[in-house]
């Protein structure tokens, strides 16, 4: 199934995401742990591709299993990060045969330390969301950044470039994290002042620790308004007070963007099916 038909919908859409193991080693119990967010029956999964493209076999893999079990839609990543046309056409190649019709086309983290290469086939997200396209048979989403992308000069300039990853061929769009509602409203409205007419997702994630937030923050640049900031400091030090702190943070977010009119949001729950439980739950009478 296409993503579209169901973000572009008027019931609310709550997605998970998890991430594939590094290794064949921990495949099982990667699997295993991604399966139990499964059983949640989320609208759909969506498995990330490891920075560098290392874990890019098991995103297939992983994908195919939840969705052959369980019947769920899933949404695999593919990363331009050491990227060639060949590799990619093998990625497309792969999905194609497991059945997987859609595709998150991402300009990817940089592995520490280094810069895209001149010689990459693929520098920008929107060069990869063409090769997709170009390919067909799968529903093209991207990445946007409802405060802008770190290495971009201003937000203005950022939401060009992303006209331009939409006008290449993405369908849909899911945000990066954000931890103040308001934050994601003004970027909507921006972005569909600049002609962006394609589903946005909200993306959503649970803060279960402090030391999880301030690495996600430094590398992201998202902003933390000063009430997170207070939930950190009373209650960072304590794993249990902190887990369920962050996840009632995450679940006020959730339930004023649907109250608000936004019918989709993706929880970047990662492997975390307890995490992922207690938000299904919270929500059980809104999802309805």
């Amino acid at each position: 199934m296409e993503l579209t038909n169901l973000i572009g919908g008027t019931a609310p859409s709550l997605s998970f995401e998890v991430f594939p193991p590094k290794n064949s080693a921990n495949y099982e119990s990667i699997r295993a742990a991604v399966e139990e967010v499964a059983s949640l029956s989320p609208s759909f999964i969506s498995v990330t591709y490891g920075a560098g493209g290392g874990t890019s076999d098991y995103t297939v893999s992983l994908a195919a299993d939840v969705q052959d079990r369980f019947r769920l839609p899933v949404l695999a990543h593919l990363s331009c990060v050491n990227a060639t046309r060949a590799g990619v056409r093998a990625q497309l190649d792969a999905m194609r045969r497991r059945g997987i019709a859609n595709v998150l086309a991402l300009r990817g983290d940089m592995p520490p330390g280094s810069a895209p290469q001149e010689n990459w086939d693929y520098r920008y997200a929107s060069e990869l969301v063409a090769e997709i396209r170009e390919y067909g048979g799968f529903c093209v989403g991207g990445a946007c950044y409802p405060e802008g992308h770190t290495e971009s000069p201003s937000q203005k300039e950022d939401i060009l470039h992303l006209k331009e990853k939409v006008d290449a061929g993405c369908a849909f769009l899911t945000t990066q994290m954000f931890f103040e509602n308001n934050v994601y409203y003004n970027f909507l409205f921006k972005a569909r002042d600049a002609g962006i007419r394609v589903p946005i997702v909200a993306g959503v994630m649970p803060v279960t620790n402090a030391s999880q937030i301030r690495r996600i923050v430094a590398l992201s640049g998202t902003a933390l308004p000063q009430r997170f900031r207070y939930i950190l400091d009373r209650f960072g030090a304590n794993p249990a007070t902190m887990r369920q702190a962050g996840i009632a943070y995450a679940t006020e977010q959730i339930v004023d963007l649907f109250a608000n009119g936004v019918q989709a949001v993706h929880v970047y729950s990662m492997n975390n099916a307890f995490v992922a439980r207690k938000i299904k739950e919270n929500l059980s009478e809104i999802l309805k």
